[in-house]
């Protein structure tokens, strides 16, 4: 019998007693540590977890992430939607037992390798949407728009020909898609990038009905070499351009944005839009460091990805956004402000309201812990001993990686119980059973 106790939850303003939401869970649990609101995951490719730590190897006399593109697209090739169940699923797994609850799916791989769609010409998204629904991960699947090579317009490259879409094709798959919404799954849109997006197709996208409700994702401003693209072919840099070219609001998620001038930072906080960064990620491809001071000193919305997931966890994104702030300015608590003088408290509560906007979810005055999804940390673990209020998520981030998270419900139903997800085993067995057949 699942039994409800009393717990201590953060309603981001202050900690309180609370009754566990979760009910009709296998097994009997009970809950007492601190509960949290599961953190949203904004930013993610489920199909690359395949390929975590298998690009650490130099490429050639310069590595970068154009050289890491190539060794993750040898690797996209070899998906199909089986496949792609298995790996996502172990993805989705990872991810709650991290404490992410919900996850923004940024999802490409759309055909055949050859660039012939499948049938149903949804297989893809649907191995998706099957591996959030087998886990219980809350899933705001982005389908995204991939024409062409480069801001000349040049036509895809063989590897990149099974993301290809026309505009036609990819408004009716978010259509069929559409028809499956149901609690725990959001269709937006996502519009690759502009080196991969014309002009004329961003716009025949926004037209359409189809982009009136819904967030919107973009990747924008990754690489200097990206910035230096757009000036040539446009005269702009790829964020002002975006600004003035697109009715950017909050129903917008920018990912990255890391090389902004100081009027692009101003204009984009002020736009109500959020940013989702990726710090692991960004780190592990020597993108640079997002303008982070800056740009919450003008009110600027941000959220939290895994993007290639070469790490899944939020305390490692959160600990390094601060991190590198950090090494860049010698100066500590970066985060902070005076409001908020917690460092992990502040970061928290931004990545919160910042990622249940990227994912298109309901947000109240107030981020009840018991709307959707609820975690717990294990106040009996010894790094937590003593804390009060915003020192255990200083605690939870900051005083190391021990394990900490010991339990999630996600929509009344419990997926992690003393660390370790229901399914664990078995998504785990059927994960090396493709990961084998990945690099045969």
């Amino acid at each position: 019998m699942h039994t409800l106790n009393m717990l201590n939850v953060w309603d981001g303003a202050q900690w309180r007693a609370r009754q566990c939401p979760c009910a009709g869970s296998e097994g009997d649990t009970t809950w007492h540590g601190w509960a949290l609101p599961g953190l949203v995951n904004a930013h993610a490719h489920a199909f690359q977890r395949a390929m975590a730590g298998l690009a650490e190897r130099r490429a050639g006399a310069e590595d970068s992430f154009w050289s890491w593109r190539e060794t993750m697209y040898a690797l996209a090739t070899r998906f199909d939607p089986e496949r792609l169940h298995a790996v996502a699923a172990q993805s989705y797994v990872e991810m709650l037992e991290a404490g992410y609850t919900h996850v923004c799916e940024f999802h490409y791989l759309h055909h055949d390798p050859g660039g012939r769609p499948y049938a149903p010409a949804s297989a893809m998204a649907d191995a998706l949407i099957d591996a959030a629904r087998e886990t219980g991960i809350g899933l705001t699947l982005l389908p995204t728009l991939y024409i062409s090579g480069g801001f000349d317009g040049r036509p895809l490259a063989a590897h990149q020909r099974r993301f290809a879409h026309t505009v036609e094709s990819f408004l009716a798959l978010i259509e069929a898609l559409r028809a499956r919404e149901t609690t725990g799954l959001i269709v937006g849109i996502a519009l690759h990038s502009l080196r991969a997006v014309p002009a004329s197709a961003l716009r025949a996208v926004l037209d359409s009905g189809l982009a009136a409700r819904g967030p919107i994702h973009i990747h924008v401003a990754e690489q200097t070499g990206e910035v230096d693209a757009c000036l040539a072919a446009t005269g702009q840099r790829p964020v002002a351009w975006l600004l003035d070219h697109a009715p950017v609001d909050a129903r917008w998620c920018l990912v990255h944005a890391t090389h902004m001038d100081a009027d692009e930072t101003r204009r984009l906080a002020r736009s109500s839009a959020v940013v989702a960064l990726c710090p692991s990620t960004e780190a592990n491809l020597g993108d640079g460091l997002f303008a982070l001071p800056a740009f919450l000193a003008e009110g600027g919305r941000i959220a939290i990805g895994s993007d290639s997931n070469v790490s899944i966890s939020p305390v490692e994104e959160l600990r390094w956004l601060e991190y590198g702030q950090r090494l860049l300015h010698r100066a500590r608590n970066l985060a902070s402000s005076a409001q908020q003088p917690h460092s992990g408290e502040r970061l928290f509560g931004l990545a919160l309201a910042g990622g249940r906007q990227a994912a298109g979810l309901d947000i109240d005055t107030e981020v009840r812990v018991d709307a959707d999804a609820v975690i717990e940390l294990d106040a009996t673990h010894a790094l937590l001993a003593g804390r009060r209020s915003g020192e255990v998520l200083d605690s939870w981030i900051f005083a190391g990686n021990a394990p900490l998270l010991r339990a999630a419900c996600v929509r009344s139903r419990m997926l992690v119980r003393d660390g370790r997800h229901l399914q664990r085993e078995a998504v785990a067995r059927r994960y090396r059973q493709a990961l084998a057949t990945l690099r045969d």
